[in-house]
């Protein structure tokens, strides 16, 4: 009986597991599986412990706690590098729209600031009307919108206008000058942060939007010159 118990919950969590792997955004699956890791690794750490092997299960519980953010009794800098302040949020601002990426969720979220749909949120429009907006708006704003695009339905280039599409880019500068102000939120930092906090935001913002692992070119390039700016007044 124990068997088959132990066999049905294997085949639940298997069967939802799979769902959630279908639908979950690259980030999401990352942090899942670093979490679902951290939580085997401590039950594994856990066995070994109850067998009286300490010398395995000591640094095999230490990695899994360091995998799931608990390292009690380090110094809060080294905590630090594992554990994100929950909530944060970077904000982009362009002449169109103003974009928000959770760093928790890498997700964005953005409202219009100009024209017809002036206040209505990106969410309530469905992606053929936005791929629409792309031809009446500056470079600096397609730019952004085409980030956002890229994140809530990665086949909208396919599916969309060519032309537009091709107009999505904007020049490897990523947009204008940036003010302190602009960078602080870029980088979702209180005005006043250490160096450190600069350096841990940008690459825990790197993670998720560097082309290279499905981002933007133009969020790297405005997150990469808010970095520059504010570490210059550390410097």
């Amino acid at each position: 009986m124990p068997q088959l118990l132990i066999a049905i919950a294997i085949v639940f969590f298997l069967y939802f597991g799979l769902q959630w792997l279908k639908n979950a955004k690259p980030n999401q699956v990352r942090d899942g599986l670093k979490t679902a890791g951290g939580v085997a690794a401590l039950g594994i750490a856990g066995l070994f412990a109850v067998r009286g092997q300490i010398a395995i299960a000591a640094p095999l519980a230490m990695g899994a706690m360091a995998l799931l953010g608990w390292i009690p009794g380090l110094p809060a800098s080294w905590t630090q590098r594992w554990n994100k302040t929950p909530g944060q949020v970077s904000r982009v601002r362009t002449a169109f729209v103003e974009m928000e990426l959770s760093h928790d969720t890498g997700e964005m979220q953005g409202v219009i600031l100009a024209g017809p749909y002036e206040g209505t949120s990106l969410d309530a429009l469905n992606v053929p009307t936005l791929v629409r907006l792309l031809a009446d708006i500056d470079d600096e704003s397609r730019a952004l919108l085409a980030a956002y695009l890229d994140r809530r339905d990665s086949r909208w280039r396919e599916n969309g206008d060519p032309g537009q599409a091709a107009g999505s880019g904007v020049a490897a500068g990523g947009g204008g000058p940036m003010t302190p102000e602009e960078a602080y939120q870029v980088l979702g930092l209180e005005a006043g942060a250490s160096a450190d906090d600069i350096t841990r935001a940008h690459r825990n913002l790197m993670k998720k939007i560097h082309p290279d692992q499905g981002g933007s070119t133009y969020l790297a390039a405005r997150v990469n010159m808010a970095k520059d700016v504010l570490l210059r007044r550390h410097a």
